[in-house]
């Protein structure tokens, strides 16, 4: 008997090192096997029956080897277990740190941020009798395109001053959007359902191609870094996706989830989000997938009133403007249900009054943290700072709600036009 026992102790240990050597195991705990012989639950051995040794190893391998089969592919469940919770953890550490660098917001002193005023230029004002809706700079403000009614004027902007070089007379409708394209020299307008794109050639803007995009007015055209895909949005309640294809664009995606009309689309830093407000009263939050890139509402948000203009500040941050009251929202993203809620208001300079008509949109320039917001009858120049805060640093009122414009990209400057004036102005950033 005790050369018996002596014998399955052996032979337990050998099975034990056999799988520790096939699995990698190391010894601990979770990974230990026990080598009594009541977990095996191994056959009764008379010892009176037993004829030889060579016959008794075979009978416990023939029972062993299916326990053993099982024993190890618990063991593989528990190792693949622990790794994939050990890498589950990894990655949510790696995704708090990424919200965090995100969403943190360089201290004033790397923006040089100071006080500042926009003070307008009052000899370089343009009489300009005709409805002016939309205002565009080329990437770098040595070019200036308005849309007056259904014409395109493209002027030569320097230190400040406007000069008239051409107008552009293929619309049929009044212009509505103008946004120039920054790797080559195209610009691209839209009115009641066409977006017509151009191109300079011999000194001189040709239209090269006309997209009859949607059934109603085009109300905001957003454009990706590459220039190889922009968005639009209408009247007609669509959201709209066209990507270029040799010397053209096409219709690629269509979104139809708003219920009236759209007024603002924004896209983040990272080029896989986009956030719409519409007429229905909600934002949706569209994301692009990674596999087919193409784009999904990934999130519906309800808001209390409908507005006209919303931009992303960050990746996790988004403004959005409701039409009634003297309130801006601030909606951030919570870091593990990847989802945007509301997180502040911005009370603004002015008093609690409704906005009418939509264009003119929110715009945020990185360099100088600062966000241009028009609402009402006021353009907020709004200073974006550490713990995600607000300040209006001014407030320019108008006679009017009927107010169009655009910050050039170094928001250096700012072009306007109003129904009270009737003028093109034209205002430059000063420190104070």
């Amino acid at each position: 008997m005790q050369e018996i026992q002596k014998l399955l102790d052996s032979s337990f240990d050998q099975i034990n090192n056999f799988i520790d050597q096939e699995l990698n195991i190391d010894d601990t705990p979770i990974s230990k096997m026990s080598n009594t012989q009541s977990e095996f639950k191994l056959p009764k051995v008379d010892q009176l029956n037993i004829i030889g040794q060579a016959e008794f190893i075979s009978k416990i391998i023939k029972e062993v080897k299916p326990l053993i089969k099982s024993k190890m592919k618990d063991e593989v469940q528990i190792k693949n277990q622990s790794q994939h919770q050990q890498q589950s953890l990894i990655n949510q550490q790696q995704s708090q740190q990424q919200f965090k660098q995100q969403n943190q917001i360089e201290s004033p002193s790397q923006f040089n941020l100071k006080p500042f005023t926009y003070q307008i230029i009052q000899q370089n004002s343009i009489k300009q009798d005709k409805q002016c809706y939309a205002v565009a700079f080329n990437k770098n403000s040595s070019i200036v395109a308005t849309g007056c009614d259904n014409q395109i004027k493209i002027y030569e902007f320097k230190q400040g001053i406007l000069k008239l070089n051409q107008i552009l007379n293929q619309h049929k409708t009044d212009v509505h959007i103008l946004k120039f394209m920054k790797q080559s020299n195209q610009l691209i307008s839209g009115d009641q359902g066409s977006i017509l794109i151009w191109s300079y050639n011999n000194n001189s803007w040709i239209c090269s191609q006309t997209i009859q995009a949607h059934n109603n007015w085009i109300r905001c055209l957003i454009m990706n870094n590459n220039e190889d895909l922009f968005i639009s949005s209408s009247d007609d309640y669509l959201i709209k996706f066209w990507v270029k294809q040799n010397d053209g664009w096409i219709s690629q995606q269509t979104i139809t989830d708003h219920s009236n009309s759209v007024y603002q689309l924004s896209l983040n830093e990272q080029q896989n989000q986009i956030i719409s407000c519409g007429r229905d009263s909600q934002i949706l939050i569209i994301e692009q997938i990674e596999l087919n890139k193409n784009w999904i509402v990934k999130q519906k948000i309800k808001v209390d009133c409908y507005g006209y203009r919303l931009c992303f500040i960050n990746d996790n941050l988004f403004t959005f403007q409701p039409y009634q009251g003297n309130l801006m929202y601030v909606y951030e993203m919570n870091r593990v249900s990847k989802q945007f809620t509301k997180l502040k208001d911005i009370t603004l300079n002015q008093s609690n009054s409704d906005d009418y008509g939509g264009l003119f949109p929110q715009q945020f320039i990185k360099q100088k943290q600062l966000l241009v917001n028009k609402h009402y009858q006021n353009i907020n120049l709004i200073r974006f700072t550490q713990n995600v805060k607000f300040k209006v640093e001014q407030s320019i009122q108008f006679d009017t709600y009927s107010i169009y414009g655009q910050l050039s990209d170094d928001a250096e400057y700012l072009i306007t036009w109003d129904k009270q004036s009737k003028e093109i102005q034209i205002r430059r950033f000063t420190e104070k």
